[in-house]
């Protein structure tokens, strides 16, 4: 199992990305799959989800209108697309196989810095 997250970099507060994950070594149409974020000296939090079929399963009251989850079965790659982004979404992203608690394999992240 190897999810690999890209698409992460320094961007201006207001500005946008689109994070990418590539999963491979098992059925990606079969999972759940989700964003986790840990900022510094904080928890992971779990922040997305979507669903097998497709559909978003979740998003955290804190991104919530802002950032948008999405899958590409046909490459198994997960999206995040980031709008409006703030200091406060300074932070490392992960991707992970799973829903929730139930999330089973993470990747190792793709570091995100929002400064002017």
């Amino acid at each position: 199992v190897q999810l690999v997250e890209s698409g992460g970099g320094v961007v201006q507060p207001g500005g946008s990305l689109r994070l990418s994950c590539v999963a491979s070594g098992f059925a990606f149409s079969a999972y759940d799959i989700s964003w986790v974020r840990q900022a510094p000296g904080k928890g992971p939090e779990f922040i997305s989800s979507i669903s097998r079929a497709g559909k978003p399963k979740y998003y955290s009251p804190s991104v919530r209108g802002r950032f948008t989850v999405s899958r590409d079965k046909a490459n198994n790659t997960l999206y995040l697309q980031m709008n409006e982004l703030t200091s406060e979404r300074t932070a490392r992203y992960l991707c992970g196989r799973g829903y929730g608690v139930g999330i089973d394999r993470r990747g190792q992240g793709t570091q995100i810095t929002v400064s002017s």
